[in-house]
């Protein structure tokens, strides 16, 4: 078992503690209960995580106050799902003495914790994420929200979790399509931070695959570490944490105009090759970086080309609803070479004309 503390400026609790290992959700609600003695919990999770039974092993036969999300995933990460579980939590007679837990992958993290920063103004929350997506990203740093009508985590807030538990035995029953598509946040990790993480992912891919316990809790280490490390730095993305972006602003474009029948890391893999790609216009590019990252995309099994039928006229309209856009338009995260960002005046999101981006978007179509 391993454990990481990540810094978290100007909060009232200065750190939180991730705890990283194999077999034990058994063992994390009464080391909960422990951090919070005093303290009514609360579960939100979803329909997967009940049939997995990953929600047996957490309660272990306790009877609790709990929201289950169903359907799954994206089509229920909306203001409305928030609102019910908000709801439920009053029905509950709950109050500020309330800690929640979300158990589940990145949809179940995003919504419980954007429902603890919401409920009574603000209660803690813990991350119990159980997916290559949450355990390599999304439970970690604080970013909550819920999808818009029109764009992706429109609603949000930062609020970052009082504690994370990272079991990577959890990842046994996840779907082949779903382990594979998350992996692709820890090779943009590697890519954004670290050259020698990635030539980890290289050298131990067959490994990963095979869903290797010793190899996961090590790939789940280089994740917090690096992550960690980007939001000690900027917890509140004012810069520097634009970094974990990368891939993200055609990423994001191309999984809502998709209808999300992409999942998100399988998005967000053609949008480290649409990046790769400007790199390439702008001069920005190392020999044979975008050939080592497209073999790696590809041996995970992910789309690294647009799917058939998917408008350029709406990706361009998407993008413009982009968090990162200044008049209507958004900026890049880019490399200047792999595990280091491309800055410009000092900034890591970088403008790039339109003209440059329906090029790339061109050189996507399948």
């Amino acid at each position: 078992m391993q454990e990481l503390y990540i810094k978290v400026p100007g909060t009232t609790d200065t750190s939180y503690k991730i705890t990283i290992g194999s077999g034990l959700l058994p063992s994390v609600w009464p080391a909960v209960e422990a951090g919070f003695p005093k303290a009514r919990l609360f579960l939100i999770t979803d329909a997967n995580i009940v049939a997995a039974g990953h929600l047996d092993t957490l309660l272990q036969g306790r009877d609790v106050p709990s929201y289950v999300i169903r359907p799954a995933g994206e089509p229920s990460k909306n203001i409305g799902t928030v609102v019910a579980i908000v709801e439920a939590m009053e029905k509950a007679y709950l109050g500020r003495d309330t800690a929640v837990l979300a158990l589940g992958g990145g949809t179940v993290g995003d919504i419980g914790g954007f429902a603890a920063a919401i409920f009574k103004r603000g209660v803690p929350v813990v991350q119990i994420p159980t997916t290559t997506l949450a355990q390599a990203d999304s439970a970690i740093g604080g970013k909550t929200g819920v999808d818009s009508s029109v764009s992706k985590n429109a609603f949000g807030a930062f609020w970052h979790p009082t504690a994370v538990f990272i079991d990577v035995a959890a990842l046994r029953t996840l779907d082949k399509r779903q382990y594979r598509a998350g992996l692709v946040e820890s090779v943009k990790h590697g890519l954004i931070a670290s050259e020698e993480y990635f030539e980890f992912l290289e050298r131990n891919l067959d490994a990963i695959l095979a869903r290797d316990p010793g190899v996961l809790e090590t790939l789940a280490s280089y994740n917090c570490a690096i992550k960690g490390r980007v939001v000690e730095e900027d917890p509140l993305e004012k810069n520097q944490r634009r970094i974990l972006n990368y891939g993200h602003t055609i990423g994001h474009a191309v999984e809502a105009a998709s209808d999300y029948t992409l999942l998100h890391g399988e998005a967000i893999a053609i949008g480290i090759i649409a990046a790769g790609l400007i790199e390439a216009e702008l001069g920005l590019a190392e020999p044979g970086r975008l050939e080592r990252v497209r073999t790696v995309l590809e041996k995970l099994g992910v789309p690294v080309k647009l799917p058939p039928n998917l408008a350029e006229d709406r990706l361009m309209d998407v993008m413009k609803h982009d968090k990162k856009a200044v008049d209507r338009w958004p900026r890049f995260v880019l490399l200047d070479r792999l595990g280091q960002v491309h800055q410009k005046d000092g900034q890591y999101a970088v403008p790039v004309s339109r003209e440059i981006v329906e090029k790339v978007l061109e050189k996507l179509e399948g």
